[in-house]
């Protein structure tokens, strides 16, 4: 699918730009969004609203703000050079180096896989009381065919209409409750440390900042056919890509912060803990009424489906990218990479007794992964070999390398926290 755009004489793409051009560019940012609103972030979403009510809004913030810088630094490594991630770093490291951080990142991926199809196959017990290893076939089968049978551009409207799902039904649930909004705004910009609070601090961060979204952006951006040889062009694109990122990384922000003040609003005020994603649908009925509780898990089931299908799609990118080839779901090795993350994800998800810790274990798993991918990305975007003139600033490095130092010192203690 990329792989056919990228066959397109670019030396003689020169698309327009002005009016409403800019909107052709939105929805590469919006399927990354689909991947920190999974159900691995309802899990942290509803404990920081549940256990400290508004105040650790300020970690979504921190951590968007973070991710934005990541995204746009990644997206701009596709735009520059054509290659995703996965590609540059079997091109470009060496073969010890790539192999390393490709196999850990397709690791990873299977544990993405785990907790978005987990969660959807929570939804469906919620919805029709189905049992989780049927509902996780289920939603396993629905998602291979959506990628197995849909262009890239089909599954890119999918997925903007499942976000605005998502979206929707937040904004329905929150008409449903009492928000302290200036507590609201004081808890998104004040940085807090409640007692007992760094576990669901840092989940928070883990669940936001993921490494398989990075792999995923470098590659999707290229659906937007860029043209290498003109640097006006380039320059405008990089513009288009930023707005995009910015847009949907606060999309991202925006629903993110509407779990925790659903769960301030509803499950700190009356003092109820919140321990499972089921037990909140069925603490949502007395609170809010049944609608709200139908509501809550038909947006899982969303976010379920939807998360996964981008999963699925950033496997494909990265195994692809071993053999130093672009994600297309016509080519044997993408379909390889996306079988691999779904099916092992599913499999491991058989021998799983207690759904939310495995959705636990997943955010872990993925927190030891994603300090090499954010190094080896700034690496490759600081490297004139790769980059050229477009490689990071000063500035833009040692940026980028500190916010590294600082996920890794988090997702760390998270760790340890966790033994």
């Amino acid at each position: 699918m990329f792989k056919l755009f990228r066959n397109i004489d670019r030396k003689n793409y020169h698309p327009r730009f002005g009016g409403l051009d800019i909107f052709k560019f939105i929805g590469p940012g919006l399927l990354v969004t689909v991947g920190f609103i999974d159900p691995g972030n309802w899990a942290s979403n509803l404990a920081a609203g549940a256990e400290y009510g508004y105040l650790l809004l300020w970690m979504v913030t921190l951590s968007t703000v973070m991710l934005i810088m990541l995204q746009h630094n990644v997206a701009h490594l596709g735009i520059a050079t054509g290659l995703c991630l996965s590609e540059a770093a079997a091109i470009h490291l060496k073969p010890r180096s790539s192999k390393f951080l490709l196999t850990s990142a397709m690791m990873a991926s299977i544990s993405t896989s785990l907790a978005e199809i987990l969660g959807g196959a929570i939804a469906l017990e919620m919805l029709f009381h189905i049992p989780i290893p049927i509902g996780a076939f289920l939603v396993t089968i629905f998602v291979l065919i959506m990628l197995f049978t849909n262009s890239y551009r089909m599954v890119e409207r999918w997925i903007i209409a499942f976000v605005s799902v998502i979206g929707l039904s937040f904004l329905y649930e929150l008409t449903l409750v009492h928000i302290d909004w200036n507590s609201a705004v004081t808890g998104w910009v004040t940085p807090s440390f409640p007692k007992g609070s760094m576990l669901v601090i840092m989940s928070v961060l883990g669940a936001v900042v993921m490494p398989h979204n990075l792999f995923l952006h470098s590659e999707i951006i290229q659906s937007r056919q860029w043209n290498l040889k003109d640097k006006l062009v380039i320059k405008k694109q990089l513009r288009y890509e930023f707005l995009d990122t910015l847009f949907s990384m606060l999309v991202g922000w925006a629903i993110n912060s509407a779990m925790i003040l659903l769960a301030a609003a509803t499950f700190f005020q009356h003092k109820t803990p919140v321990g499972e994603l089921q037990q909140a649908e069925k603490l949502l009925s007395p609170l809010l009424g049944n609608h709200a509780a139908v509501i809550f898990a038909v947006a899982l089931l969303f976010a379920g489906v939807a998360s996964t299908t981008t999963s699925g799609m950033a496997a494909g990118t990265i195994f692809a990218g071993m053999y130093k080839e672009p994600y297309d779901i016509k080519d044997n090795h993408s379909r390889v990479g996306v079988l691999i993350s779904l099916v092992m994800a599913y499999l491991i998800i058989l021998l799983i007794n207690n759904p939310f810790q495995g959705l636990i274990i997943s955010q872990m798993l993925l927190s030891i992964q994603l300090p090499f991918t954010i190094f080896y990305q700034v690496y490759l975007t600081s490297s004139v070999k790769v980059m050229g003139e477009y490689k990071n600033s000063r500035f833009s490095k040692y940026l980028l390398y500190s916010l590294g130092v600082i996920v890794t010192l988090l997702n760390v203690l998270l760790f340890i926290s966790f033994l």
